[in-house]
């Protein structure tokens, strides 16, 4: 997944979800009485941070799913649910309590920040610079992986006093913990046993109950993965995963640790398999090793032994939680992230149609509308949307992922640490566009679609740039704008509007990518830092632009009606 996309990430297609803020920071909130005589502070303005996403029933039509299967989907959903709990916790240790605060809480405030908890997954407000909306802690760079007041200082000193810890404290399912004067790294299995336990139990219910050979031996493998945190065999077998549910459960992105982007964050998918639309996708996977061999960079630097089963899936969602419901809404995610997987069998990319769908008609036309010129707005379409969230994904199982690093094995995200995700969502933006024009001008995508192409990812852009443009994140989405500004492929014309450049686009996106790509095939944070700074600062112009969306939704808030009626 690779998802933005915390937040997911500066993704114009939010494939991972992506959740910076948007660099605004608000006043602290202003006391609301709870009940008991519990002052819980709830900022003022909480009704209207709530506004700003658009209520939308999210489900999925179950005409087409046997019987067994729609059976063990109540057990499946049941173990999806735990997901939120689950994820909660690692956004902070205090979520839980607070949260009892805030169900007791009084007053008109009350009920929209405990819609806003719901939606956001803890009291801080992932499109405004994690501001917080209910209390007035800010929230801990690390979230809840480590120590609130743990600095990248004290860890990086520990690791060098003691290397025998390093690789279980730079582990993806660990949590760092203080043990007296020192620190320790404890499991996953034993910091969240319970929940995981429940969940293992209901998935293993699941497993008994489906006739479908692949979802079972799934099921299974997960519920133990849960249990054990070796994750590899599972997910080998979610490779191999073709049921009429698709489902993804497990601890994947690691976006929400903003100190190190070392830390997987619980999240799972819920969904009706779409196979018609699926098989229409398929002949794309096998064009992947021609694209990674058409990346504007040395061999040296390409993935070429990468595998290339990469099997695509459309769906549509039934029900998400945890990291995959929080904030901004995921459209389409890339799994697993374990290289040892997408070296085997590549990876799977999962295109969500029924949220691609509401985000293009709510949200992207009205955007394009006000941000474009007149004759771009009008090119923008729906098929060119749904193949840029498509290649988007693609790209990010291609270029550079294990790489070497002054002489020893090494990956990228290790490398590039926080600024990973930065990098890595706006490199799949980048390179879904340059993969198109180039499977284009081979003839094996339509002519046509070079004409609405520029224009809807350029409305892409400006989607995700209102979820921050001022923090670390968002410098990916303005790095793009700029960029491709200083190359003459974007133009802003005398009412600020913006207009592309057809005959400089396919160029500035090349060097664009290769830029990028330079920057992971070398794991060069210094220089990855430099590039963001150069590059990721908004313009007035830019700013000006994002003010005319006021009245447009900035994202969705979905309502699972037809999960929690399966599950009553």
């Amino acid at each position: 997944m690779r998802r933005l996309p915390p937040v997911a990430t500066a993704s114009i297609f939010a494939c991972c979800a992506w959740l910076a803020g948007c660099g605004g920071t608000s006043d602290a909130p202003a006391a609301s009485p709870g009940a008991g005589g519990d002052d819980l502070a709830i900022a003022a303005d909480v009704g209207e941070r709530l506004a700003r996403f658009a209520r939308v029933e999210i489900g999925a039509d179950l005409a087409s799913v046997p019987e067994a299967d729609r059976a063990a989907l109540v057990d499946i959903l049941a173990a999806a649910r735990e997901f939120d709990t689950l994820f909660r916790l690692q956004v902070s240790a205090a979520n839980p309590e607070l949260a009892g605060r805030l169900a007791a809480a009084r007053g008109p405030r009350a009920e929209p920040a405990r819609e806003l908890f719901r939606l956001m997954q803890g009291p801080w407000d992932r499109i405004d610079g994690d501001a917080p909306f209910v209390g007035g802690e800010p929230k801990p760079p690390g979230a809840g992986f480590y120590p609130v007041d743990l600095t990248k200082s004290e860890f990086d000193s520990w690791l060098a006093a003691h290397p025998g810890d390093r690789e279980a404290f730079v582990g993806e399912r660990t949590v760092i913990v203080r043990d007296g004067d020192g620190l320790r790294a404890v499991p996953y299995r034993e910091r969240y046993a319970e929940p995981l336990g429940r969940a293992a139990t209901r998935l293993r219910a699941a497993a008994a109950r489906t006739t479908n050979e692949s979802l079972a031996r799934f099921l299974a493998m997960r519920a133990d993965a849960f249990l054990s945190d070796d994750y590899y065999e599972s997910d080998m077998a979610w490779m191999d995963l073709d049921a009429p549910v698709e489902v993804t459960i497990g601890p994947y992105e690691t976006y929400e640790d903003g100190l190190y982007g070392y830390k997987a964050a619980y999240e799972a998918f819920v969904t009706v398999a779409l196979p018609a639309e699926s098989a229409a996708l398929a002949r794309y996977k096998e064009r992947l090793p021609w694209l990674e061999r058409n990346l504007p960079i040395a061999d040296e630097h390409k993935n070429l032994k990468r595998g290339t089963e990469s099997p695509i899936r459309v769906v549509d969602v039934l029900f998400t939680a945890g990291d995959a419901n929080r904030g901004v809404k995921t459209i389409a995610y890339n799994l697993p992230n374990d290289e040892r997987v997408r070296e085997a069998k590549g990876s799977k990319k999962v295109l969500l149609r029924n949220v691609i769908r509401a985000k293009f008609d709510r949200i992207l036309v009205p955007i394009a509308e006000r941000t474009l010129t007149a004759e771009d707005a009008a090119r923008v379409s729906f098929d060119a949307f749904f193949d840029e969230v498509l290649h988007h994904e693609l790209s990010h199982g291609l270029g550079p992922g294990t790489i070497v690093k002054d002489g020893r094995p090494s990956e990228v995200r290790l490398e590039l640490e926080e600024h990973y995700s930065t990098l890595e969502e706006g490199k799949a933006d980048v390179m879904g566009i340059h993969n198109i024009l180039a499977l284009v001008e081979q003839g094996e995508m339509p002519a046509d679609l070079r004409r609405t192409l520029d224009p809807t990812y350029v409305a892409g852009l400006f989607r995700a740039a209102r979820f921050g443009v001022h923090e670390a994140h968002g410098q990916g989405v303005v790095a793009q704008f700029n960029y491709l500004l200083e190359k003459g492929a974007l133009a802003i014309d005398d009412a600020g509007r913006y207009a592309t450049v057809a005959e400089k686009f396919p160029g500035a996106i090349r060097d664009l990518l290769h830029d990028m790509l330079m920057l992971q095939a070398t794991g060069d944070y210094a220089g990855t830092v430099a590039f963001l700074d150069r590059y990721g600062h908004p313009t007035a112009p830019l700013l000006a632009a994002i003010e005319r969306l006021g009245d447009v939704p900035v994202d969705l808030d979905a309502d699972y009606s037809q999960a929690a009626e399966l599950m009553r």
